[in-house]
């Protein structure tokens, strides 16, 4: 017999405004706690000097994960130029510096180069997997870290505000795995200079944007009250987009257990990879159609 998991079978989405200076494993231990839930983890890892958009998932959303994490990302962001860090970011050392300043022309003459898909070298303090270790981890042992390039896409990249002083801010909606301080550093270097990051704020999170998140201390002042209403999204949330097909209870039941339904049990299938099975307006699992027959891909106990 399993261990019984601690805490209560609590299952839903937060959207939290996490914080500058808090990394994201802390943030979700912190809302864990607070819903007292038996198990959560999050959508998109934010840098811990980083803040915005993030997503939350508590007992059974945690397996609704990967379709938040494959969404696209929007992010602001200041960059001072006339520097360069070994973080890419205002958290590491100088690394080297220079007395080119671009000008806001020089700017917006390299922003559309950014634009589709390219190819980016993910900072070397970050968490890829080089040879099994974080590359973070390497670089702090003063290791080489070799990173290859990875094929991002840049859907808008905007310049919104220079300063005369060296700094610019931008916005910028791409698609997941794109590293900002690579883009700000990269930028940097098309426009003649160098650059790294002062600040980086997450508007946006596939579905989710800056309107629909919840400040740490809101949560904090509601933790013994259950006042949750408005904060705690049921799980099918992010699934919105993904069509449902409804099944009985007695098919749910077969579901439940692992079996497959026969596809022409229903009348029209859905054509999608992925469907929702839903009984009595309730989600039971995520389930595809394979060879004729509905088969569950993911299992859900609310």
């Amino acid at each position: 017999m399993g261990r019984k998991r601690k805490g209560d079978p609590v299952s839903g989405w937060v959207i939290l405004d996490k914080p500058a200076g808090m990394g994201s494993t802390t943030a979700v231990s912190i809302v864990r706690r607070i819903f007292n839930a038996q198990k959560a983890g999050h959508a998109g890892t934010l840098d811990p000097a980083a803040s915005g958009v993030l997503p939350i998932a508590l007992g059974e959303a945690t397996k609704t994960i990967p379709y938040v994490t494959d969404g696209d990302k929007e992010y602001a962001f200041t960059v001072q130029f006339g520097q360069s860090t070994d973080t890419d970011d205002a958290e590491g050392r100088v690394a080297a510096t220079t007395d080119k300043l671009p000008s806001e022309s020089e700017i917006l003459a390299v922003l559309p180069s950014f634009l589709g898909e390219i190819d980016q070298i993910p900072p070397k303090y970050s968490a890829i997997h080089v040879n099994g270790q974080r590359a973070y981890d390497l670089a702090r042992e003063n290791k080489e870290v070799v990173l290859e390039p990875r094929r991002i896409r840049v859907d808008e990249l905007r310049l919104v505000h220079f300063y005369d002083d060296g700094r610019a801010d931008f916005s910028v909606k791409c698609s997941k795995g794109t590293y900002v301080r690579s883009l700000a550093r990269d930028l940097a270097q098309k426009a003649g200079s160098l650059g790294f990051v002062t600040a980086l704020r997450r508007l946006k999170c596939a579905k989710f944007s800056i309107e629909d998140t919840i400040l740490l201390e809101y949560l904090r002042s509601i933790e013994h009250s259950s006042n949750w209403i408005g904060v705690l999204l049921p799980v099918e949330t992010v699934l919105d987009d993904i069509p449902a097909l409804a099944v009985t209870q007695a098919q749910s039941h077969k579901l439940s257990n692992g079996n497959f339904l026969p596809a022409s049990d229903f009348g029209a299938v859905p054509d999608a990879p992925v469907c929702q099975a839903v009984a009595d307006g309730r989600l039971i699992a995520l389930v595809r159609v394979q060879d004729g027959m509905i088969r569950p891909v993911r299992l859900i106990v609310q």
